[in-house]
């Protein structure tokens, strides 16, 4: 058959739409129904919250039974799960919801990596096929909340009326069986087994080797940062009078420029090693955070937000590429999970802590210190180089 990268990518666009769309959808209900912006608020996190627990379990099912096995499990889980709030558009539902698309596209997530990394016959070969499976979460992130939205408005007798809820979720539901679609013809690769007799696998194992560490750690900050830019621009937004429309545009202007880096990023990563990618990355993006607090109108700060997702957005392919470099192949989606767990904790944690920091001392400084903290994590990027 063709090479089955394009049908890999598609599968992932459909199942991560359906999360995607249900992460813009639920909160939206959950407020027109009255509850508070802190349930609303753990109601997001939830989202997150599967995958950490999570992914580590998923990692080593993967290993063990490869593609199609974690795939199929997935689609189920997170067409189930968009489909109960259907049935029942409750706060108690919409939670599970949360939960099951959550870790449903985590899960996805790990095993779809992983099985792309052992495609790759070589280091410039996993350059390319991580920079173009990148795009597909660029894509479902504008999918799958565009297509609840214009359900929400335009399915029901009026906008954001509960019927209009209701189809939005129920083309949530459906999006993830397009997934088994795409996927379902890729040949399964073989999977390597550690050896017989060994010591019992541990995380922590992974955790002793230097590489993994210091590869972690590089990837907790600059998950940060996505974090950081995520919680405070809407901050910045309101304290200087921006409208709605406008911090969303902002917000936008970043997400189009880190989808457009990761199509020019095949061509670009041929040329570059990762450890210059991702040093370089995290050396502009410290700059960039000095700069935003001083940007003062809606275009300085469209600007820095257009130049971040840029710096951002090349950074995800070079980790994925350098992680399967250092694992052992028998090892490598409990490595995925691994990095999963360590961003969706940052996810659940990070905002709490951007909030009560920004409340005592302003959104400036969080800006600042994260920037700090990155800039001086830019020597350990540099040594991430694979021997």
């Amino acid at each position: 058959m063709k090479h089955p990268l394009p049908r890999l990518i598609a599968g992932q666009v459909f199942l991560h739409a359906c999360m995607a769309g249900m992460r813009m959808a639920i909160p939206l209900l959950a407020l027109k129904q009255g509850f508070s912006a802190m349930a609303v608020g753990a109601l997001l996190a939830l989202f997150a919250v599967t995958q950490v627990f999570l992914a580590l379990p998923a990692g080593r099912y993967a290993d063990r039974k490869g593609l199609k096995k974690p795939l199929l499990i997935s689609v189920i889980v997170s067409s189930v799960g968009a489909g109960l709030s259907v049935l029942w558009p409750i706060f108690p539902v919409m939670c599970i919801s949360a939960l099951a698309t959550g870790g449903a596209t985590g899960m996805a997530v790990i095993s779809l990596q992983r099985h792309v990394g052992r495609m790759a016959k070589d280091p410039a070969e996993l350059k390319e096929a991580f920079s173009w499976l990148s795009i597909g979460p660029a894509i479902s992130n504008f999918l799958g909340p565009v297509l609840a939205g214009l359900l929400i408005d335009y399915a029901g007798p009026e906008p954001a009326h509960l019927s209009g809820f209701r189809w939005a979720f129920f083309a949530m539901a459906v999006l993830p069986l397009s997934t088994w679609f795409w996927v379902r013809k890729v040949p399964e690769l073989h999977t390597t087994k550690p050896t017989e007799g060994g010591a019992p696998l541990r995380a922590m194992d992974l955790l002793a080797e230097p590489m993994m560490r210091r590869l972690l750690g590089v990837n907790w900050l600059l998950s940060s940062c996505w974090d950081v830019h995520t919680f405070v621009v809407p901050v910045l937004g309101h304290e200087r009078g921006f409208s709605a429309s406008v911090v969303g545009t902002i917000l936008g202007a970043f997400a189009i420029a880190a989808a457009f880096i990761r199509v020019c990023l095949p061509w670009v990563s041929r040329h570059v090693q990762e450890h210059q990618i991702i040093t370089g990355a995290m050396a502009c993006t410290a700059l960039l955070f000095g700069l935003y607090p001083f940007m003062l109108t809606p275009l300085s700060m469209g600007l820095c937000s257009v130049l971040l997702g840029l710096v951002l957005g090349a950074v995800q392919p070079m980790i994925m590429s350098t992680l399967h470099q250092i694992t052992p192949k028998h090892r490598q989606g409990e490595a995925l999970g691994l990095r999963l767990m360590s961003i969706n904790a940052s996810s659940v944690l990070m905002p709490v802590f951007f909030g009560a920091a920004g409340a005592v001392a302003g959104v400036a400084p969080v800006f600042w210190v994260v920037g700090t903290a990155v800039g001086l994590g830019s020597r350990a990027a540099w040594r991430l180089r694979p021997g």
